[in-house]
């Protein structure tokens, strides 16, 4: 399987919503995960660059989907962080809507990563997220971030326990510990996603698939 590579990412755009990406053929991987997960420091050590994703002291600042472009065709997208509580209703629904619309309607999404901090795993939106991914047949990778912040005994604890947890989602979910300061599985991650965007059918434009089942 041909490894891509992650470090030629380059941020494409951001848009409030779907209606302002680009067409919605090839392949996308989106992250997700509540605004203190993260995100942009998994997405940073991923792609070996520091400020790919802009990390924050405050959390809940990604308020757009925001869309990187590792090769032709094939994009990460960095969601809109989700329950995070110092954010006013309006803009927390907002977002959540955003996030709804991509997640139910964007055919590129083939891989969705869903990142936990590891010490408070499986909160009630990270469980509808997994939830909808598994209705929508679409391949989940859960992260347990910041695994540098246990010690291994209760990291493997941590790890097994929402390994069987999630096995009640009964879809394809997949459970792994992350940690971008100390780069645990930073390798694993990567493997993930190559095997996503070369094993999965790109999205094509509607009229394309239509003209070539005329032929």
């Amino acid at each position: 399987m041909p490894e891509l590579n992650y470090h030629v990412t380059r941020f494409i755009l951001s848009a409030p919503d779907i209606r302002h990406l680009p067409s919605d053929t090839g392949i996308e991987v989106a992250f997700a995960g509540r605004s203190n997960a993260g995100k942009s420091s998994a997405l940073n050590t991923l792609t070996n660059q520091k400020s790919l994703a802009r990390t924050s002291k405050t959390p809940g600042r990604t308020q757009l989907i925001n869309l990187f472009e590792v090769s032709e065709g094939k994009r990460l997208v960095d969601l809109p962080g989700y329950g995070y509580a110092e954010v006013p209703e309006q803009m927390k629904l907002k977002w959540q809507r955003a996030l709804g619309e991509y997640l139910q309607k964007r055919q590129a999404l083939k891989g969705l990563v869903i990142l936990m901090d590891i010490r408070h795993p499986l909160k009630d939106l990270d469980q509808q997220m997994i939830q909808w991914a598994v209705e929508s047949n679409i391949e989940v990778l859960l992260l347990l971030t910041k695994a540098d912040k246990l010690a291994s005994g209760a990291r493997k604890a941590q790890l097994n326990a929402v390994r069987e947890a999630s096995a009640a989602f009964m879809g394809d979910v997949q459970v792994e510990m992350f940690s971008s300061l100390k780069k645990i599985n930073v390798d694993k991650v990567r493997h993930k996603l190559d095997s996503w965007f070369n094993e999965l059918e790109p999205a094509r434009e509607e009229e394309d698939a239509e003209s070539d089942s005329e032929e």
